[in-house]
Parts: structure tokens; C-alpha cells; sequence
């Protein structure tokens, strides 16, 4: 027991000493993001949830400072085949390119690529499988914006 307080305490002390700042700390990378990334208009059901879970995770902006520019694209593959060739199983990877750019610059800060996967199942009837499906498209979109969060968040063009 005192072994292990005493190596969270050596390890905060470490942390300290190396300029640690939290993210979401009065000084982080956070307070640069937080309510200034203006999204591209979703025109899409996928595109609707990805911009939905960014605002959730970043607000929505009043005054935004910068422009967030992304293409989407999803893929399907079956992973369960039945031995009729029936595919009770699919996987849906998806892709997200992006760019950050300054308001009313044409240059990004920062720029890069996402990537998730997620699968659902197509075992039950038609209704079932089909609300899997978008199931599995929004909880995608939600991986790919949390992903993308997490970079911006770190990336020192941002802070």
C-alpha cells in the first residue's frame, strides 16, 4: 500500500518537474480549440453525426478563429460468411482527411488523417439489420471525432 502511494507521489513530482500541463488545465491545449473550430456544413447523415460529436466535444463557436474543413469516406467489407455465402457479419472502416485553417485563410495550420472501424451485425431481420447499420455508422463518427479531437488538441498550431 505505501508503495504504491509513494510511486504516484514520485510520479506526480516527475510530471511537475517536466512542465506537464493537463489539457484541460487552466494552461492546456484545450482553452486554444474550445468554441473556435467552425465545421463545414454537414450535408450528409454520416457528416450530420461527425460535426454533432464535435461540437459536443468542442462547442459550438460564437467567434470562431478557425475553419475545419473534412471529406468522409466509409468502406464495408463482410467479416461473418455463412457456408450458403450468406454474410451475417460486417465491419465498416471509415477515413477522415481534414484541414484546420485560419478564418478567411486559405492555408491550413494542420492537416492529416483519421481512421476507425466499428462492425455490426446482419444476422437479424430486415428493420434490425438495417438500424445496426446506422448504429454502426454514428458510433464510427464518433470514433473518428474523438480521434481527431485528441490530435487537435495536442498539435501545437492549435495552442
Amino acid at each position: 500500500m505505501w508503495s504504491s502511494r509513494r510511486n504516484v507521489l514520485l510520479g506526480a513530482a516527475a510530471l511537475a518537474g517536466c512542465g506537464f500541463t493537463p489539457v484541460y488545465g487552466p494552461d492546456g491545449g484545450a482553452n486554444g480549440i474550445r468554441d473556435a473550430i467552425r465545421m463545414d456544413a454537414p450535408n450528409t447523415r454520416d457528416s450530420f453525426d461527425f460535426v454533432a460529436q464535435m461540437e459536443q466535444r468542442l462547442g459550438r463557436p460564437n467567434a470562431p478563429r478557425y475553419d475545419l474543413s473534412y471529406a468522409i469516406t466509409t468502406r464495408e467489407s463482410g467479416l461473418a460468411i455463412t457456408g450458403s455465402n450468406f454474410v451475417t457479419r460486417f465491419n465498416v472502416q471509415g477515413t477522415l482527411t481534414y484541414a484546420v485553417r485560419p478564418v478567411g485563410d486559405a492555408d491550413p495550420v494542420t492537416e492529416g488523417v483519421v481512421t476507425g472501424f466499428t462492425s455490426y451485425s446482419a444476422s437479424g431481420s430486415t428493420i434490425s439489420t438495417l438500424a445496426s447499420e446506422r448504429d454502426a455508422s454514428a458510433r464510427l463518427m464518433v470514433i473518428l471525432a474523438d480521434k481527431l479531437v485528441a490530435q487537435l488538441l495536442v498539435d501545437p498550431a492549435l495552442t
